[in-house]
């Protein structure tokens, strides 16, 4: 049996991928959001923790959800190489298209439990752009959070910073971007995908 915890923050996704999980005969399925998963994570010793990148409870996915010895298998939404890279950076196993057939997505459970990477082919073009991107996943956390509207001092707070650390993050994202200011950099960066 391969056990599979599912995080997510919306109950309907949850249940509704739990549901179709269920059906399979080798997987054994659980699912919880992201302020429970720790937890859950705990009890239940998770071979494969899966979470949706764009809605994440978290700017990064360090070490997965799911703990050490669990693989991470990300969902992605194509156009969206700012998760591909914080994916790639948690060392996520297996990154599926949200609009995969549910086959593909069992196939990549599969892969990942057994220690195989799997990454879906309709986001080879986003690899592409996700390693052209100039922000480092430290930088793209602190812009995501900005873009979200938190101020200085929340980011700080958020990620465990100072204040002038995130001032200085800010500064080498406007530096690297081309931009003028902080919505400017989000403006730019969300029309180029990475947020």
């Amino acid at each position: 049996m391969i056990r599979v915890l599912f995080v997510h923050d919306t109950w309907l996704m949850r249940s509704a991928l739990t549901a179709l999980l269920s059906d399979e005969e080798d997987i054994e399925v659980t699912a919880a959001p992201w302020t429970k998963a720790p937890g859950r994570a705990r009890a239940f010793r998770p071979q494969v923790c899966i979470v949706d990148g764009d809605t994440s409870g978290t700017t990064e996915f360090p070490n997965g959800p799911g703990g050490p010895g669990c693989a991470l298998l990300v969902l992605a939404t194509a156009c969206r190489p700012g998760v591909l890279r914080r994916a790639v950076a948690a060392r996520a196993l297996g990154i599926v298209d949200k609009d995969t057939p549910p086959g593909r997505l069992l196939r990549a459970i599969r892969l990942v439990a057994a220690g195989q990477r799997y990454v879906d082919s309709s986001l080879a073009a986003d690899f592409l752009q996700a390693a052209e991107m100039p922000l480092t996943a430290r930088e793209l956390a602190v812009l995501t959070l900005a873009a979200g509207g938190a101020s200085v001092p929340e980011i700080a707070r958020e990620l465990h910073l100072s204040n002038g650390t995130v001032r200085n993050y800010m500064a080498a994202i406007n530096r690297k971007t081309g931009a003028r200011n902080r919505v400017d950099a989000i403006r730019i960066s969300q029309g180029a995908g990475w947020l």
